[in-house]
C-alpha cells in the first residue's frame, strides 16, 4: 500500500516537473500533478487484472476526462493538462529497451518490447481520440451541476 502511494506521489511530482518543462503556468501545477497521479493510480489498479495496453487505455481515458473537466473549470486549453498528465503513461522504457535490444543484436527481444511499446502508444492515442470526440457541452453541463 505504501509502495502504491509513493508511486502515485512520484507520478504526480514527475507530472509537475514535466509541466514546468513545457511552460505550463505555475497556477496549474497542482492540477497537472493531480491528473498525472490519478492516471497512474488507475493504471496501477488495473494492471494486475488486465494487460498493460488495456490498463493504459483506461488510465488515458481518465486523464483526458479530467483534463477536459479542469479545462472547462479553469477556462484554459485542455492540452495544458493533457500533455503533462499523460507523461507517466508514455512507454519510454519499452522504447528504450527495444532500441537497446536492436543495438545489441537481440532482435527477438527487440521485436517483443517494441511491439508492446507500440500497443501502449496506440492505446494512448485511442484513449485521447475517444474522449475528445465527446461534445464539450457535456463538460460545461457537468461543471454547472457541480457548482450548484
Amino acid at each position: 500500500m505504501i509502495k502504491l502511494i509513493l508511486q502515485v506521489l512520484a507520478a504526480g511530482a514527475g507530472t509537475i516537473g514535466f509541466s514546468l518543462l513545457f511552460g505550463v503556468p505555475s497556477l496549474y501545477y497542482p492540477y497537472c500533478g493531480l491528473i498525472g497521479g490519478i492516471g497512474w493510480l488507475v493504471y496501477l489498479c488495473l494492471l494486475p487484472g488486465s494487460s498493460a495496453t488495456i490498463a493504459t487505455f483506461c488510465a488515458t481515458v481518465v486523464v483526458i476526462l479530467l483534463s477536459r473537466w479542469f479545462a472547462v473549470r479553469k477556462r484554459c486549453p485542455a492540452t495544458l493538462f493533457l500533455i503533462s498528465g499523460i507523461f507517466p503513461l508514455v512507454p519510454g522504457a519499452g522504447i528504450y529497451w527495444a532500441a537497446y535490444y536492436t543495438v545489441s543484436n537481440q532482435l527477438q527481444m527487440a521485436l517483443e518490447t517494441g511491439y508492446g511499446a507500440v500497443k501502449v502508444a496506440v492505446a494512448i492515442v485511442l484513449g485521447i481520440v475517444f474522449v475528445f470526440e465527446l461534445p464539450e457541452k457535456w463538460f460545461h453541463k457537468w461543471n454547472k451541476k457541480n457548482n450548484k
